[in-house]
């Protein structure tokens, strides 16, 4: 099968995807574009590089698996990817594809696709990468576990796995998933929801900042930008309240997961049993004996 052929494959075979029972991500990034700027691409550039103990992306294959805004499939890119990126979320794909059409030539190192990371015969079209990303997206599938076996194919042998999975915080993680089941099927109680959430998340960081970090607090906002790779406090406070479907994980399940799969674990931020993800970073070798 020629480039082209496939390609149209790609776009004729993908599983019919019914977001009804989903947050809606990607109208949240849409809104998150009007924002989009220089200086949060600079930051996603950095961050990709940081995690990944590169200084540039020459040469290299990246999938941008759930590309959400398109912001880190764009880094990519710019660092010098040839990059596919693929959410389920059509609006999602149509932000990728706003950013790409803005900030690029419209360059065929840069394919953009709907369709599901639980769908293994679309996986299976695309081939296998030196740098697979997926930050923030398989704990919301609704299907965690098989997201991450069929993420793991395609990795190339000497390639790198980057991904974040919500920390597992016992009864703070089932309370959490009850508040977003009930934003995703309560519309009327949302603004209830999230003003009690964003007082209930303000003061928890606040208190930490004063009494662990001894810093100031308001710093959060203002250096959040730079300090999350580019991204917004206020639509991913969004993100956070309504991301439904919910799962979590703690780390050693992850490390468990991945170790099987024949991924050497390279790099690692835990969030100590706070919000947020843990992240990782993995790299496939079969040359190692367990």
């Amino acid at each position: 099968m020629n480039v082209s052929s496939k390609i149209n494959y790609l776009m004729k075979s993908k599983q019919v995807i019914d977001t009804s029972d989903r947050y809606a991500f990607g109208r949240n990034w849409a809104r998150f574009l009007k924002h989009m700027n220089e200086e949060r691409i600079l930051a996603a550039e950095k961050s990709l590089l940081a995690y990944l103990n590169l200084s540039d992306l020459k040469n290299l294959t990246f999938i941008d698996v759930g590309s959400g805004s398109g912001l880190f499939s764009l880094a990519a890119y710019r660092l010098g990817a040839k990059v596919i990126s693929f959410d389920y979320d059509q609006d999602s794909v149509s932000c990728t594809t706003y950013l790409k059409q803005k900030y690029t030539t419209n360059s065929q190192d840069w394919l953009i696709l709907q369709g599901s990371v639980l769908d293994e015969g679309f996986l299976a079209e695309l081939g296998q990468f030196d740098i697979v990303y997926s930050w923030g997206v398989l704990h919301h599938t609704g299907n965690m576990y098989q997201a991450f076996k069929n993420i793991a194919s395609l990795v190339k042998e000497g390639g790198y796995l980057f991904i974040s999975i919500y920390n597992d915080q016992g009864i703070n993680s089932i309370i959490w998933k009850k508040i977003k089941k009930t934003y995703h099927n309560w519309p009327v109680l949302r603004p209830f929801l999230l003003l009690v959430s964003g007082i209930s998340l303000g003061i928890s960081r606040l208190i930490i900042a004063q009494l662990v970090r001894l810093s100031n607090p308001t710093k959060l906002v203002t250096n959040y930008t730079d300090a999350n790779r580019g991204m917004s406090i206020f639509y991913d406070f969004l993100d956070w309240v309504g991301g439904y479907p919910f799962e979590v994980a703690k780390p050693d399940e992850i490390f468990n997961v991945f170790f099987a799969k024949k991924f050497l674990l390279i790099r690692i931020k835990i969030r100590e049993g706070g919000l947020g993800c843990n992240e990782f970073v993995f790299k496939k070798s079969t040359a190692f004996l367990f």
